[in-house]
Formats: structure tokens, sequence, C-alpha cells
């Protein structure tokens, strides 16, 4: 896991364009989603956190976005 904080702009350009950052995440609600998420850009940029892959996201607590990973959440909540 990334912080956003923690990151210049143009080596958070270069991580992105080698595939070391797939995912971005909400440090406080613990939600995870994609680059692209209309509600993931809104965030506060120290909230961000970004993930190499879903199981790194998945391993440190936070769940899919219920927006941009709509399947993958209703795989988590469907009864």
């Amino acid at each position: 896991m990334l912080l956003h904080q923690k990151l210049a702009r143009v080596e958070l350009f270069l991580l992105i364009q080698q595939g070391d950052i797939m995912l971005a995440g909400n440090l406080k609600l613990k939600i995870y989603g994609l680059l692209s998420c209309a509600s993931g850009k809104r965030m506060k940029k120290e909230n961000r956190v970004f993930f190499k892959n879903e199981t790194e996201a998945i391993q440190l607590g936070f769940r899919p976005c219920g927006h941009c990973l709509r399947e993958q959440y209703r795989k988590l909540y469907s009864a």
C-alpha cells in the first residue's frame, strides 16, 4: 500500500504507467476501486492510498467500491 501524500506527482505517474499501481482506496473508509472511479477521484489526497492488486487491498481489510466494482461488491454483500 502506498500513501498518495508520500508520492511525488511524477513518481505516481510512473508507477501507474509501469503497472505497479492498479487500484486506489480510501484509508478512512477502507474501500478500494478503479483509478478511473468518479467516487475515488473526489476523495481527499490525505485519505487516498494505492494498491498493486485486489489481493493486496483485501488482505489489508479493504472492501470493493459499490460503484466501479459492482460485481465484486455484490458477491461480497449479497445474501
